[in-house]
């Protein structure tokens, strides 16, 4: 049996359903394959959305039109805002959700999307046509369809290979090991030797998960309570905007479920113990995992050993959702046999009685290293082949969700044929920072976002993601009228803030520049200037913010502007570095890997110098 899609999507992770969403609001025909559509949108990990730079990305998936936001939003039961003692620049919105429903939601949303199924099966064989004649740099094949384990070809265009931890997935608990990319689910194990016979390079990376711990078998009393925010902040501008008949101002959002505590406790010199004379039983010790783990999401053995000197490591108890006893143990990640698990995890104060409904495993998966991807994350090899999540070494939801949204973007294009491509820059999105990042840092562990990756993370706040990238999602066609209705009323609303502001005098001086002083804020604004009480509570913050922040923003701009000409001078995907005068063979080595988009990436790349882009800037103006 034969059917045609404009796309097919690989995977029903956090990554699959961000391209499937994306690519079907633009139009294509989508075709969304994953082993079991009940599991589409599931929380493999941790049962939580954001934190410090992932919450950001969050936002800018929103602002862009995606679905991770919306989804959060109608499904959290927990939010906090981190990093609230700091500057605006590095807040990081968080939300504990519920995980069935959360999926349940994705699936809903999804459910919503034009021009896209869902289709169960395993994808097998990726099906390509020889382009026949192929000029250095150009891709020889190209996506023609996918063949599923049943036979069943499902013709494409292009095709999205977002398979998170399931390609080749092994899982381990102490010295058992059980196939599969999570419990209860098969490992996808025909298309790492897809991949591979079409030219791309595998590696393979480990991640793990804590253990799962029965409600009612916790003595809470002992831990102490992390509540949420007493004023939620939502994902989704959506939800954050006027209200829906465009008024000025709009009642406060509210979550629509239950809102809940988490519980915070820790370690013990005593349970350290215990895990150092078993390491010679833990997986990533005895030689039996031999791939890298994150070094920023670490299991507790590589804490105890790591961190010697210390005598506690903080455990979080996180509920899985308002219908389930589940409690999440964040902090304490471990592949340490059961029975070890079952020493340590109950001599935590409050754990004694402690009922495990699963053990903590680690699971090493198949990957593809990302040096051999576009910043639009299509593969060099195949043309119309994208990969999106894990699968190109990221750790995270929010990593995997961002890159689904830039692949099914760019998917969409090109299989519309005469679009371009989009690519956002470092200075732009936090987005752009991930994926640059990828393609010029190839990480040799699972690459989590932090904000000081970001250069530019003064202009990359959580407030201003819709500033600067909705009008680029509205040019794209993924932002729809209710949403661009709803930004431009609060665009004008902060103008109008601004303009007024600035006309209004204290102390002999504009307000503007008066609460520009570190001294000020805007609640010592309105005694002093009582017009200003007018202005909404959002729209407040959001100037106050945007006001103190100019001086430095200025100042970040014109870095911007220095760099822009090498961000904007496109090197052509044909060139030969090898014809370039000058260039040092380390140059032309890692420049024919690497292939940068720009002389601006180009100088990113680790090993090349401002020397190197100079000789390739006059090797690129005399071929113009």
């Amino acid at each position: 049996m034969s059917r045609e899609f404009d796309i097919v999507v690989i995977g029903g992770g956090h990554a699959g359903a961000e391209a499937a969403w994306a690519a079907s609001r633009l139009g294509a025909s989508v075709a969304l394959v994953s082993f079991d559509p009940s599991k589409i949108g599931q929380m493999s990990c941790n049962p939580a959305i954001g934190g410090l730079a992932k919450g950001q990305m969050v936002r800018e998936i929103d602002a862009l039109g995606g679905l991770m936001g919306i989804a959060t939003d109608n499904t959290g039961i927990q939010f906090r805002m981190l990093n609230r003692s700091k500057g605006p620049a590095v807040w990081g919105p968080r939300a504990q959700a519920d995980k069935y429903r959360y999926a349940r939601e994705v699936q809903r949303l999804l459910g919503t999307c034009p021009n896209l199924e869902i289709i169960p099966g395993e994808v097998a064989e990726i099906e390509t046509l020889d382009k026949g004649t192929r000029r250095l740099g150009d891709q020889g094949k190209e996506v023609a369809g996918v063949f599923l384990a049943d036979g069943t070809l499902l013709q494409c265009r292009t095709a999205i290979v977002t398979t998170g931890t399931f390609l080749r997935a092994l899982m381990h608990t102490g010295e058992q090991k059980t196939e599969g990319g999570r419990v209860g689910e098969a490992a996808a194990k025909g298309l790492s030797g897809c991949l591979s016979r079409l030219g791309l390079e595998l590696g393979r990376l480990k991640t793990g998960t804590p253990p799962r711990l029965k409600r009612e078998s916790i003595d809470f009393s002992q831990f102490e309570i992390q509540p949420g925010d007493d004023v939620p902040s939502p994902f989704s501008y959506l939800n954050e905007y006027p209200n829906a008949h465009g008024a000025a101002v709009g009642p406060l959002w509210k979550p629509p479920l239950q809102q809940i505590n988490c519980y915070l406790g820790g370690t013990s010199e005593t349970i350290h113990q215990i895990i150092r004379a078993n390491l010679h039983r833990a997986p990533m010790y005895s030689g039996q995992i031999q791939s890298t783990g994150p070094r920023y999401c670490p299991s507790i053995e590589d804490k105890v050993v790591r961190f010697a000197d210390k005598l506690s490591h903080q455990i979080f108890l996180e509920p899985e959702g308002l219908d389930t006893d589940e409690i999440y143990c964040n902090g304490i990640s471990t592949s340490l046999p059961a029975d070890v698990q079952e020493k340590m995890v109950r001599l935590v104060p409050g754990l004694g009685n402690a009922q495990f409904l699963r053990y903590g495993y680690a699971v090493e998966y198949d990957m593809v290293w990302p040096t051999q991807i576009r910043s639009t994350l299509e593969t060099k090899a195949v043309k119309g082949l994208f990969l999106a999540g894990q699968i190109n070494g990221t750790s995270g939801y929010e990593e995997a969700a961002a890159q689904g949204l830039m692949a099914g973007i760019n998917a969409a294009r090109s299989a519309a044929s005469g679009q371009g491509e989009f690519v956002l820059r470092r200075d732009q999105a936090y987005i752009g920072v991930l994926i640059d990042d990828l393609v010029t840092k190839p990480p040799t562990e699972p690459y989590r976002m932090f904000t000081s990756r970001a250069e530019h993370r003064l202009h990359l706040r959580n407030d201003n993601a819709d500033q600067r990238l909705t009008p680029i999602g509205r040019d794209m066609g993924l932002v729809d009228d209710d949403r661009w209705r709803k930004f431009t009323h609060r665009r004008d609303a902060i103008a109008t803030g601004i303009e007024f502001l600035r006309n209004q005098r204290i102390e002999g001086i504009p307000a503007t520049d008066w609460l520009r002083r570190t001294e000020n804020d805007w609640s010592s604004l309105t005694k002093v200037l009582p017009t200003a009480c007018a202005i909404a509570t959002d729209i407040a913050q959001l100037l106050e913010i945007q006001i103190k922040y100019e001086g430095y923003v200025a100042r970040q701009d014109k870095q911007i502007e220095r760099f822009a000409k090498l961000e904007s001078k496109l090197i052509p995907v044909s060139i030969n570095y090898s014809t370039v005068t000058g260039l040092r063979n380390e140059a032309k080595q890692k420049l024919s890997k690497f292939t940068p988009r720009s002389l601006g990436q180009a100088l990113r790349i680790s090993g090349i110098t401002p020397a190197d882009v100079t000789l390739l800037a006059v090797h690129l103006d005399r071929r113009s």
